[in-house]
């Protein structure tokens, strides 16, 4: 089963920036796609962002562009959320989940990491 480990989570002020990362155990890393999700309390877990199978295009949520970049180093087995101009509503549970393909909806990903927690202050 595909090991999921986010890391880089942290309380900063709005306006600051945070990298998060996601590291995989499986060998064949960039036959999955690798996607971000966000869940605030009382919501919805949210899609963020989602790199391709191949690993070569990446997508974001409207209410993260321009503000998130995803990016994938297959040598590492690691994906990556860099978050920028941070806003006190992005505060959330990010994880990172793959699967055979980008999707919106949270159901359809079979694997998940544990989470890590964003706070931001305003």
């Amino acid at each position: 089963e595909l090991q999921l480990v986010e890391s880089g989570g942290g309380s900063v002020q709005a306006g600051g920036s945070l990298r998060l990362s996601c590291s995989a155990s499986e060998f064949q890393f960039d036959d999955y796609a690798m996607g971000w999700f966000r869940q605030s309390p009382g919501k919805e877990r949210e899609a963020v962002s989602c790199i391709s199978v191949g690993h070569s295009m990446t997508q974001y949520a409207d209410s993260v562009k321009g503000r998130f970049t995803m990016s994938s180093d297959n040598a590492k087995n690691t994906v990556y959320l860099q978050i920028d101009s941070l806003k006190p509503e992005d505060t959330a549970i990010y994880y990172c989940a793959a699967h055979l393909g980008c999707s919106y909806y949270a159901r359809d990903w079979g694997s998940w990491g544990q989470g890590t927690q964003v706070t931001v202050s305003s």
